[in-house]
């Protein structure tokens, strides 16, 4: 049984935003693991890296009758192999992992996944990236534009819907709770513009429109570093490569 610090409210009216407070069930150095709606749960570890830091990354399990789906791995082997002990302790068979682009911070923890016999699902891009790359771990399953898989009964959706951060980055979806996980895709209002060494800047603002366009009653939205808020990460976010679009500097 997992027991809550704090609940999350839920708007009876799925066009409202979700209010959620701070619902941490699990915290240690590498590991953080919140509770944000009845099936939704994001998972927090840390990345070192030269340019920012000690960096924050999130990633999203949906939960249904004890089956879950993930959304990226945590950066590294140690973290990855925390986190699958923790679903494990909290009786959650774990489904499938969907890694959102092709950097460490979504796929490092990849090969302790495969090990427990947990099939991935990726992007065509993602997979010919990390083949172009020596000693990468691959995942096993391709799609192009969509899939849909199911915990429970609940269905999950993947989606790629243009370039962004990486010409590869694809966005979560729980249609059931319109709860959306962004990844590097989407950044927390007041973020910067983060790594852009393999970022597509000219059409970055074209894609969030297309987000928004194809999820306009999303209540809940996960980005991949930051604070987690609602459908103003992706205004914000559109907003701060608008520019970018005509060739203006920022």
């Amino acid at each position: 049984m997992i027991i809550l610090f704090n609940a999350c409210i839920q708007p009876k009216n799925p066009k409202q935003q979700t209010v959620h407070v701070d619902s941490t069930l699990y915290k240690t150095e590498t590991l953080i693991v919140k509770q944000l709606t009845e099936h939704v749960y994001q998972h927090i570890t840390f990345l070192s890296t030269q340019s920012f830091g000690k960096v924050d990354c999130n990633g999203m399990i949906v939960v249904d009758n004890n089956e879950a789906i993930v959304f990226d791995t945590p950066a590294d082997s140690i973290s990855t192999v925390e986190l699958l002990g923790w679903l494990d302790k909290s009786g959650f068979k774990v489904k499938a992992i969907i890694p959102t682009h092709f950097h460490l911070d979504c796929v490092g923890g990849l090969n302790e996944f495969h090990a427990n016999g947990i099939p991935s699902y990726a992007h065509s891009l993602t997979i010919n990236f990390l083949k172009q790359q020596a000693g990468a771990i691959v995942p096993q399953n391709t799609f192009e534009d969509s899939v849909t898989l199911t915990a429970g009964n609940l269905q999950v959706q993947a989606y790629f819907l243009g370039a962004g951060h990486t010409r590869d980055n694809i966005i979560g979806y729980v249609p059931a709770e319109n709860v959306m996980f962004g990844g590097c895709l989407v950044k927390s209002v007041g973020a910067g513009k983060g790594n852009l060494a393999d970022a597509d800047t000219t059409v970055w603002s074209e894609t969030m429109i297309s987000v928004q366009q194809k999820f306009p009653n999303s209540t809940i939205v996960i980005p991949g570093h930051g604070e987690t808020g609602n459908s103003e990460l992706l205004k914000y976010t559109q907003k701060l490569f608008t520019a970018q679009k005509h060739g203006q500097s920022q």
